[in-house]
């Protein structure tokens, strides 16, 4: 039973799921007590692989140790609740960048999880955090953007955005941003990378 500190809890599930399911098993999770936390949900209806997939976050205000054990628990209490299996991860915080403006409502959810090749994580981290999500967190409608590492389960970079809109990702800026010479060195060094675009999202 290995516990660690993190700072969001992630549920991944290869299916599409009634309206409010996200809800549901959130109120029924068992969480320390001290833990104020909120609710996440994307969905889309067809990822890279032509699947369903939904996310559902826990986010901690602070940092919570949860353990192994109950992930598993969490695991189980969807699968009794749609009869799905899920993946549930611990999440660590590197980078929350926001600058969402009064009554934004963000309804694209936008995810890259990516391993870097062998002995490339150190210039891809250093990447990502004093280039590209800052440069990305400055687009015009990017609300929210986040990196994490996932501890529990692979691709371990996580990275994520709220947006306004799908149309955003084909902003002048945000290709710009995308496009640098950084960008282009090191993003032939991903490895067992997933991008997902979220259409629904709900807190």
């Amino acid at each position: 039973m290995r516990t660690v500190s993190c700072n969001a809890l992630l549920l991944k599930c290869a299916a599409e799921c009634p309206a409010g399911t996200a809800k549901r098993w959130h109120e029924a999770l068992t969480l320390p007590q001290h833990a104020t936390h909120q609710l996440q949900s994307a969905l889309t209806h067809q990822a890279e692989n032509g699947s369903p997939m939904q996310y559902a976050y826990v986010h901690f205000a602070a940092p919570v140790e949860i353990s192994t054990d109950d992930c598993h628990s969490f695991e189980k209490i969807w699968l009794a609740l749609t009869g799905h299996h899920a993946e549930v991860s611990r999440l660590q915080l590197v980078m929350h960048l926001a600058s969402s403006p009064a009554q934004a409502t963000a309804s694209t959810h936008y995810v890259v999880e990516t391993d870097p090749e062998d002995g490339w994580e150190t210039e891809i981290f250093k990447w990502y955090d004093e280039e590209h999500m800052p440069g990305l967190a400055l687009v015009p409608g990017c609300w929210v953007a986040r990196r994490y590492l996932n501890l529990d389960h692979s691709p371990r970079s996580f990275a994520c955005y709220d947006l306004a809109s799908l149309d955003v990702l084909k902003t002048d800026a945000w290709l710009a941003v995308r496009a640098s010479a950084w960008s282009d060195m090191c993003r032939p060094h991903f490895t067992n990378t997933l991008r997902t675009q979220f259409q629904s999202v709900e807190r």
